[in-house]
């Protein structure tokens, strides 16, 4: 009886399409778990944001509340888009996309799946991406949060660094 042409291509390739079935497998049960982890920490984040500043009326901490928030802002949005990437990586093995490169279909290399497993695209595809302004890359607003810290800093002052008149 003739072996079907999907097992023949198994049997072929010497173990190699099922060793790429088990590290895919793999990289779905990491992607669950990093998801379940990300949702955690978001849930446990935004309950910490209504107790900055509670019933303080001091300047300094207040200013320091305000520069921890806008650090824990830009940490929650990369975040968010982080766990947007993974439920996206997630539903593309559903429904057996997974592992494609989105822009020109080849296989995208385990190493970088395991490196990066919610990337879409392989590295000569994301590289033309950033090249092209493209890219899906998340940047925050580091600087900025960064600006404001030092600006708070800049209005903190201490007792002794008040002079009093004599």
């Amino acid at each position: 009886m003739p072996r079907p042409v999907w097992l023949a291509k198994y049997i072929s390739e010497g173990g190699r399409v099922m060793a790429r079935k088990d590290a895919l497998l793999r990289l779905h049960q990491r992607l669950v778990a990093q998801r379940d982890d990300l949702r955690k920490k978001l849930a446990s984040d935004s309950s910490l944001g209504t107790e900055y500043g509670a019933g303080t009326s001091d300047l300094g901490d207040v200013a320091n509340d305000d520069a921890e928030r806008e650090v824990n802002t830009q940490l929650a949005s990369l975040e968010s888009r982080e766990l947007a990437k993974i439920e996206r990586a997630i539903l593309a093995i559903r429904e057996g996309r997974y592992g494609k490169c989105e822009a020109c279909g080849k296989s995208i290399p385990i190493a970088r799946l395991q490196a990066l497993p919610y990337t879409s695209c392989c590295i000569n595809c994301q590289r033309e991406q950033e090249l092209a302004g493209e890219s899906d890359a998340f940047d925050a607003d580091w600087e900025s949060a960064y600006d404001y810290q030092a600006r708070q800093h800049d209005q903190e002052l201490t007792l002794s660094d008040i002079q009093m008149e004599p």
